[in-house]
């Protein structure tokens, strides 16, 4: 069996988006779909609070959930292989077991019930912070129109975010946007320093366009276009982000600390406007 969209799922119109974005994503890239539902377990663990058989009781509730889900993917998905797991643990720890054996994993941007955390800050970040699969957070517009658009910072090794962006590229026949967002240092020109902006952008171009000529080779039918803008990157990419069906960024994970997500990654799930891809360091 090849390695599967896993999507958490919670009942919230949220993870329904999720799970439409999942399921699609699955027929297209040939690859079974697998649904997860956390039951976190640990509020209905005191006795003095909470009816003695809510475990049991919430346990049901996911189960009939998850069937649900599944007929009804199947229903609009017939050919697509589609399984099922209910699991008790913490949300972000769930679906970062279930990175295991997946592709990919997609997660809806806030939720409720299994995935009560998920809000923008929480879950949703916690698993993209310390990705090993590349990680979809599915909000704003999900129609399936416009262009791919893929970050890159020329001082970090982006092979395998521009790899995921040609090929999911490839797959949806779209138009890939190469953006490098860079700024200026205000306190240069106040000293009086000639900052030759013109030829910057002309020097960061060739660079950028050197960075992904591998990939054009490999992907020639991929129709792209590179972008320098002289602005902060979150700012570019949200921009970028409206007329797109997907925004690609790498995590770029602190190692010598706690997983965190890179600052701009962070800006990004929270501004963009489309669908945003984390994808892990190589």
């Amino acid at each position: 069996m090849s390695e599967p969209i896993v999507v958490g799922i919670d009942g919230s119109e949220e993870s329904d988006r999720a799970l439409q974005w999942a399921a699609a994503e699955a027929v297209l890239r040939e690859r079974p779909l697998h649904i997860v539902h956390a039951l976190e377990t640990w509020p209905y663990r005191a006795p003095l609070f909470v009816p003695a058989d809510t475990t049991e009781r919430m346990s049901r509730i996911g189960h009939r959930l998850l069937t649900a889900t599944r007929e009804r993917v199947q229903e609009r998905w017939p050919g697509l292989e589609v399984t099922t797991d209910l699991v008790s643990e913490e949300p972000s720890q769930a679906l970062h077991a279930q990175s295991d054996k997946a592709f990919e994993l997609v997660v809806g941007s806030r939720g409720r019930g299994g995935f009560a955390s998920m809000l923008l800050g929480s879950t949703s970040l916690r698993v993209a912070a310390r990705p090993t699969v590349p990680v979809v957070i599915v909000h704003g517009d999900t129609a399936d129109r416009g262009e791919i658009v893929v970050g890159i910072d020329l001082l970090r090794d982006v092979g395998t975010v521009l790899e995921y962006a040609f090929e999911t590229a490839a797959l949806r026949d779209a138009r890939l946007r190469v953006v490098h967002a860079w700024q200026t240092f205000g306190t240069l020109i106040e000293a009086g320093y000639a900052i030759d902006a013109e030829q910057i952008e002309l020097d960061l171009r060739g660079q950028v366009i050197e960075t992904y000529k591998p990939l054009r080779a490999k992907y020639p039918r991929v129709d792209v276009v590179d972008e320098i803008i002289m602005e902060h990157p979150v700012t570019a990419l949200s921009h970028a982000s409206r007329n797109a069906r997907l925004l690609v960024v790498g995590a770029h994970q602190r190692r010598w600390t706690a997983p965190q997500l890179g600052s701009i990654s962070h800006g990004v799930i929270h501004y963009a406007r489309c669908p945003v891809a984390v994808i892990p360091s190589s």
